[in-house]
């Protein structure tokens, strides 16, 4: 309930129509009992005049790497911005982050103190992006975003709707609700998997053909990677094994990339004895071909083909075997399986549950699928189901994480 109360939020105001907004995001910061410190770009003056925010905040506002002489007096304790700013805050936020100051946190340029700052920044950092819906769209800021994504920096995604220039699309600053929230969660981050080692599989898996055919599903990977990325948060030494996808690794995780389920056994045995948590996420495939072929199939080889499959080993099955069974373990781990179906989704996870011998296991639906968003049910080995609301796959994750600490 009180995640900002006495906590010092930076937050950095960059050039777009949207700046306007931010002064009412400092009056909720301040209504939630956080002390706000206002970095500006020289083109974010150009919107707002900085007397708005240091009225709001009660605090100077900050433009320039160097210091005048007034400013000095009045704050005699930050005599260098960039450093004693990054020092005292607890979160630092951007909001709106324009295309450029996005392009410059994603590649190290600092010729302003907003972007010398991030860099000395030692907090988490939250980003809320508002441009123009193309300019959005583009895919150098799309790149960005992704680099940044990968450096664990945390973004609040833009709303859709009409721009200030008359467009209509993605690109509209985030409701200040949303940001408000996202800052509070950042905020209330737990360490309680301090010393643990967390197991967490993602992705798909690719079963070969021949040299350039596969087969496998539509799998995005974001459930594991929000999982791993909130474990690791949390103060868990993170294992990713994770198939094909185009996802960022998250930051501070030891990644595995693997292709076929054989691979995914294989990295998992090899990895399994070292985890207090074992988390399943990965759609992995159930059947692979009988036969590869080493050469390309030619399509005018043949006027049709038949692809004959074979099961796949049941990789969950076999670790609760293993782990189970052996009673001589250092560890018991928790198991913690996923069960995506498109039918009877709560009796096939409960039968799941009950073979594979898990704690937990968390079921979904195919509509998850490439989503940022998931609607689950957890269910735990006595019965109780837990019907979680549609969320960000990142609520998804801490949730389950809260299940597995308690």
């Amino acid at each position: 309930m009180d995640e900002l109360k006495g906590k010092t939020i930076i937050l950095g105001i960059s050039g777009g129509i949207a700046a306007y907004k931010s002064a009412e995001l400092i009056r909720l910061f301040k209504k939630e009992g956080a002390e706000v410190w206002v970095v500006m770009t020289k083109s974010a003056k150009e919107f707002v005049s900085p007397l708005t925010f240091e009225t709001l905040s009660g605090n100077p506002v900050y433009s320039d790497m160097f210091l005048d002489s007034s400013i000095f007096n009045l704050q005699s304790s930050i005599s260098m911005p960039h450093i004693d700013l990054a020092k005292r805050s607890d979160l630092f936020i951007v909001a709106p982050a324009t295309a450029n100051i996005i392009g410059k946190f994603a590649n190290g340029i600092a010729d302003d103190l907003l972007s010398t700052l991030y860099l000395s920044a030692i907090s988490p950092v939250l980003i809320a992006p508002a441009m123009n819906n193309n300019m959005y769209a583009n895919p150098v800021v799309q790149e960005n975003i992704k680099r940044l994504k990968g450096f664990n920096i945390n973004f609040v995604e833009p709303g859709f709707g009409e721009l200030a220039c008359g467009d209509k699309g993605e690109g509209r600053l985030a409701e200040l609700d949303t940001i408000l929230s996202k800052a509070k969660w950042l905020l209330a981050a737990k360490k309680d998997l301090s010393g643990k080692t967390v197991l967490v599989t993602a992705g798909p898996t690719h079963e070969a053909i021949d040299p350039v055919r596969v087969i496998s599903n539509s799998s995005s990977g974001k459930m594991g990677y929000a999982v791993a990325s909130a474990a690791r948060r949390r103060g868990a030494e993170v294992i990713l094994i994770s198939g094909p996808t185009s996802l960022p690794v998250p930051s501070g995780v030891r990644f595995i990339s693997i292709k076929s389920a054989s691979d995914m056994r294989r990295e998992i045995l090899k990895e399994v004895k070292k985890a207090d948590v074992i988390i399943m996420t990965a759609a992995v495939s159930d059947f692979t071909p009988e036969n590869y072929s080493e050469k390309k199939i030619k399509k005018e080889d043949t006027e049709g083909i038949t692809v004959k499959l074979k099961k796949n080993p049941d990789i969950l099955s076999e670790i609760t075997s293993k782990l189970r069974n052996t009673q001589s373990a250092i560890r018991n781990p928790i198991i913690v399986g996923f069960a995506l179906e498109t039918d009877g989704i709560i009796k096939n996870a409960k039968k799941k549950l009950r073979e594979k011998n898990l704690d937990f296991i968390v079921a979904n639906s195919i509509n998850g699928f490439g989503s940022n968003q998931n609607k689950v049910t957890i269910i735990d080995k006595k019965g109780n189901l837990y019907d979680i609301p549609q969320m960000s796959k990142d609520g998804v994750a801490e949730i389950i994480l809260d299940k597995i600490v308690k």
